[in-house]
């Protein structure tokens, strides 16, 4: 799946790729994923519990942010995400109380919201947003998983993170509990920014300086094609979704 568009909002001009493969081992994509730089909205969901479990809480968050209108109010935006990813979460874990093993129904989220001059991004559990700014990468989003609270904790390093069998334990997803906290922080745009959305699939086979080096690298299409092309090279045991949204 790809879109690539180019919209001029508010004195910031930018460019979006997205881009998503079910990998080499998984039979089914369970990642989700919405592009709407019209609006100034990106998204990337990564469904868990299985087949028709996975994919129906990653599109579910999808197909309910599909629908929103951009407000004139900043604040009216982000309470309308907010309804929306509670909406969502509350009828996922009704779902799933209705099933026989009562099997949790959820899907990590990370969204990015361009508005005016700032960006506003919120996420629940490990999928990330990244920045490159002046050429360097930072991690935006902090992971809702267990290796997380380890490193947070001394527990491990951040190198042992990488390897550790508890690397695929949530902490934190939509549908996951009956009450769902999102985090959110806020940054000024700034020109030449790149941005990447991501589902865990790419960061188990990539590093963080690969990233950097990818993205500072060609247009956003370009950047989203590499970075998947080299997911599947090494193995791609996951999904793995990708959206690029560069500020001109």
């Amino acid at each position: 799946m790809r879109l690539a568009i180019s919209n001029k909002v508010s004195n910031h001009t930018w460019t979006s790729c997205a881009l998503s493969d079910k990998g080499k081992v998984r039979k089914h994509n369970e990642d989700s994923m919405l592009a709407r730089p019209e609006i100034g909205l990106w998204v990337v969901a990564d469904g868990m519990g299985g087949h028709s479990a996975g994919d129906v809480a990653s599109q579910m968050i999808v197909t309910s942010l599909k629908e929103m209108q951009m407000s004139v109010n900043l604040k009216d935006c982000v309470n309308d995400i907010e309804d929306r990813l509670l909406a969502v979460n509350k009828q996922l874990v009704q779902k799933a109380q209705q099933t026989d093993n009562k099997t949790t129904i959820g899907s990590t989220v990370v969204i990015m919201l361009a508005y005016r001059k700032y960006c506003i991004y919120m996420w629940a559990g490990d999928s990330r947003l990244y920045r490159v700014r002046d050429r360097q990468l930072r991690q935006m989003s902090t992971d809702h998983s267990q290796v997380e609270l380890y490193v947070e904790k001394g527990l491990i390093s951040r190198e042992e993170a990488l390897s550790h069998p508890h690397g695929n334990m949530i902490t934190r997803a939509v549908g996951a509990s009956e009450e769902l906290f999102l985090d959110m922080d806020i940054q000024e745009l700034a020109k030449k920014d790149r941005y990447l959305l991501c589902s865990d699939g790419l960061t188990k086979h990539i590093s963080d300086l690969e990233i950097q080096n990818i993205l500072n690298e060609g247009t956003p299409e370009k950047s989203c094609r590499t970075l998947i092309d080299l997911t599947l090279e090494r193995g791609a045991v996951d999904n793995v979704t990708v959206i690029v949204v560069a500020i001109d």
